[in-house]
């Protein structure tokens, strides 16, 4: 089964609003410690980030933005995976583009464009949790391990005193940092204020449009081929089973640390590789529509508001909580913080004429209380709807 790789949505216009020669290009840091803890990527490689020192004011403040990019579920597409720059540092670009949330400018970055800004890259195929290998496929499935070796490099980099502390990450980095946010908490003081924000991370454990469960199928054979059950949180482990506790749903009510849960209402990536994959459609009915939401009939407009209807299910005994907050728009879309246009722009998307980067920033300074959820589709006017053109 092939599966669409969310970067493609993650770069997907990264410096649209920003002109090119004004983006902020950050290099590559290999954790040269990493190895010898066995904290390493698919294919042995040394793991890494990209930092910009935060100043002034921010100082003493930190983003870690963890990088999203899919999984891999089996010994092959874990084999394909290696040779990538999700498998490998040897095929990482060497320097990237800090846009929208990692943004050094505050007229693009309100709240945090002086705060240290790391973006961890993602090598494991796992968001950052097992513990095991495969020898003989020469596979290192360590994301773990790369979590706290990064952790580690951070807080002697400075972190430990961090003043203020935000982890945040966009698709399978979203994911990691639910699985990941009461860990990050607990590497701080009390007098340390840590928050977690999760972006297009909501994977609902839902059923596709021939009935079957393509992502549980497939989320199944990332934990069993990785063999996460003994590295996913153990408030969950205790009473599902451990397929179970890598869908967030059934993580994020249990969360102690603040989260904020960005996501939007019809994720680009879960129509296309959860409801609607062509293995669940083999008659080509989803063709069009998975691929571009206005080429959708009332029918299948009608099963995606039940999916919508899921979302805000999945997410109601967690937005109970004073603490945490939420911004969850009725877009076609996937991944909203790193991409400048749907950041922090003149014609970002809205909720209540509240832009993405400002309801962040309100809920995580306690300005004021951030529980924003859309009107259904089609009457959100200020969307960016990712259009994919056909194969």
């Amino acid at each position: 089964m092939s599966f669409l790789d969310s970067e493609h949505m993650e770069a997907f216009g990264a410096s649209k609003a920003v002109g090119a020669s004004n983006v902020l290009m950050v290099g590559l840091t290999l954790i040269q410690g990493a190895g010898a803890k066995g904290a390493v990527c698919m294919d042995g490689t040394l793991p890494g980030y990209h930092w910009h020192r935060g100043y002034g004011s921010g100082a003493n403040s930190w983003l870690i933005q963890l990088e999203g990019g899919g999984w891999c579920n089996n010994v092959r597409t874990c084999v394909y995976r290696k040779t990538s720059r999700h498998g490998s540092s040897a095929y990482m670009e060497k320097e990237i583009a800090f846009t929208g949330i990692l943004s050094d400018k505050a007229e693009y970055n309100p709240d945090f464009y002086n705060w240290n800004r790391i973006k961890l890259r993602y090598c494991d195929g796992a968001s950052f949790t097992g513990d095991s290998e495969n020898q003989a496929a020469q596979l290192q499935f360590r994301g773990q391990r790369i979590w706290l070796a990064a952790m580690e490099e951070f807080m002697s980099k400075g972190m430990r005193s961090a003043k203020q502390a935000l982890l945040s990450g966009c698709s399978a980095g979203g994911l990691a940092s639910i699985l990941h946010c009461d860990e990050f908490r607990g590497l701080f003081s009390g007098n340390t204020k840590v928050k977690c924000l999760s972006d297009a991370g909501m994977f609902l454990d839902a059923a596709d449009v021939s009935g079957g469960r393509t992502l549980r199928n497939y989320f199944g054979g990332v934990v069993g081929s990785q063999g996460l059950k003994n590295t996913l949180p153990r408030v969950c482990t205790d009473h599902l089973d451990p397929t179970s506790c890598f869908f967030p749903q059934n993580l994020v009510a249990n969360i102690q640390t603040p989260l904020f849960i960005l996501n939007t209402a019809y994720d680009s990536w879960q129509i296309q590789s959860s409801l609607a994959p062509p293995s669940a459609d083999p008659s080509g009915y989803w063709h069009d529509c998975r691929l571009n939401h206005s080429k959708c009939s009332p029918a299948q407009i009608q099963f995606l508001q039940g999916f919508r209807n899921e979302m805000l299910n999945a997410i109601n005994r967690f937005s109970l909580s004073k603490q945490n907050g939420l911004f969850i728009n009725s877009c076609f879309a996937h991944c909203q913080t790193e991409r400048q246009d749907t950041w922090f722009a003149d014609n970002s998307p809205v909720i209540g004429n509240k832009a993405i980067a400002q309801a962040v920033g309100d809920w995580y300074f306690d300005r004021t209380s951030v529980k924003a959820i859309d009107c259904p589709y089609p009457c959100d006017k200020s969307c960016h709807h990712l259009v994919f053109r056909t194969a």
